[in-house]
């Protein structure tokens, strides 16, 4: 029997989180502390191990905010830079801990070296630098986090292949806008389900709340929390007020346990 899995949601919201800059929408200018989201990420916990999915730009005022002193991997759904611009703010654990491992796709890996080269570099390289171990994953194969199984789920956003991931009866997908039947049956029979409903209105890469409703009703999860939500779903009372009994619109610091 596994022990309690802890989620945490570091960041709900869309890439350019809320309040958007500049904006004077009023679900921007809203006094409610559920309606500021940073950038889309979970903290997951269980005994003393501390795993986090994706690290984007809003990393370092995440793990200052839920004080996290060590982080035992990353795993990575895909390379857009709100999932991954933080990756330079891994340095404190790597200063402490030694290279931090990241779990990911080849393609993914491949934009990360792109994108920050100086992380990657094999010869005189900058001292400051992290360093992190790559390790490659696909939707085929599932591997192991301290214990416990993880399932790798591949949707699309867009036409970009995605992975969420299953541990246990726990599900996170994020920027989905379609998903195969194949891997649909990856997750029946989940206690908790995490899936993207940007706004009401369709978007080309991301279910919105009526998609993602109806995806439910396939999966038939026994909770369902909604995240990479825009400004534009509304006020987050008001639109949590309308959704089924057991369904709810995640936000920023709430955390659940299963």
């Amino acid at each position: 029997m596994n022990s309690a899995l802890t989620i945490t949601f570091l960041g709900t919201g869309t890439s350019q989180g809320i309040p958007v800059i500049g904006s004077n929408h009023p679900v921007c200018k809203s006094d409610n502390f559920k309606d500021k989201r940073l950038r889309v990420s979970v903290l997951l916990e269980w005994d003393d191990k501390v795993y986090v999915i994706d690290c984007g730009p809003d990393f370092r005022q995440q793990m200052l905010r839920e004080n996290v002193t060590n982080l035992d991997g990353v795993l990575l759904t895909h390379e857009h830079s709100d999932h991954t611009a933080g990756i330079d703010d891994i340095r404190p654990f790597y200063f402490r801990q030694g290279d931090i491992p990241f779990y990911g796709h080849k393609r993914v890996f491949k934009s990360l070296h792109e994108r920050f080269g100086y992380i990657f570099k094999t010869e005189n390289k900058y001292p400051g630098a992290p360093t992190i171990s790559e390790i490659e994953i696909t939707k085929d194969q599932s591997f192991e986090l301290a214990g416990r199984i993880v399932i790798p789920v591949e949707a699309y956003h867009a036409d970009l292949p995605v992975l969420g991931f299953r541990i246990d009866e726990f599900a996170y997908l994020t920027d989905v806008k379609t998903i195969s039947e194949e891997e649909k049956n990856k997750l029946h029979g989940l206690k908790v389900l995490v899936i993207n409903a940007l706004r009401e209105k369709v978007h080309y890469s991301h279910l919105n709340i009526e998609e993602a409703l109806q995806l439910i009703d396939e999966l038939k999860p026994e909770t369902t929390y909604f995240t990479h939500i825009s400004h534009l779903m509304g006020f987050h009372d008001e639109v949590e007020a309308r959704l089924p009994d057991n369904v709810h619109l995640a936000y920023d610091t709430l955390k659940i346990k299963i």
